[in-house]
């Protein structure tokens, strides 16, 4: 996706489920997931082994998730990608965003054939600080 295609993106989205978010601070999941949080998005913390993240509750799968999902950012390695797509297409999300490290092709042309709009390998916290945060600065 291009910057503007990311700033769109970023900007339209209002809540955001993050797959394998992590409990411990110094872990990457969870620095991105507070980042955006305090960005003022709506964060869903998923991973069937807590029950609580950043003061939301934590559900185990996407499809046990009761409200509407804009974007699914995913803290799993490549090899898991496949039946979280799908999950994120079950659930009517609007795109998949893997992480830094994360890039799984097939698993990115089958959300891009389900409609649904695709990153990877790329750092949602990154991305939102140099095209949405910064552009707001005078």
């Amino acid at each position: 996706m291009t910057d503007d295609e990311i700033r769109s993106l970023l900007t339209s989205t209002r809540t955001i489920a993050v797959v394998g978010i992590s409990d411990r601070p110094e872990r990457d999941s969870h620095r991105v997931a507070a980042y955006l949080k305090s960005a003022g998005y709506k964060i869903i913390p998923v991973n069937p082994g807590l029950t609580e993240v950043l003061g939301e509750k934590c559900w185990p799968t996407l499809r046990d998730v009761p409200e509407k999902i804009d974007l699914v950012d995913v803290f799993r390695r490549t090899e898991f990608v496949p039946p979280i797509v799908e999950d994120a297409i079950a659930v009517g999300a609007k795109a998949v965003w893997m992480q830094d490290g994360v890039n799984h092709a097939d698993a990115a042309a089958r959300a891009r054939a389900a409609g649904l709009k695709v990153v990877v390998d790329d750092c949602t916290m990154r991305r939102h600080f140099q095209l949405v945060r910064s552009a707001r600065r005078p």
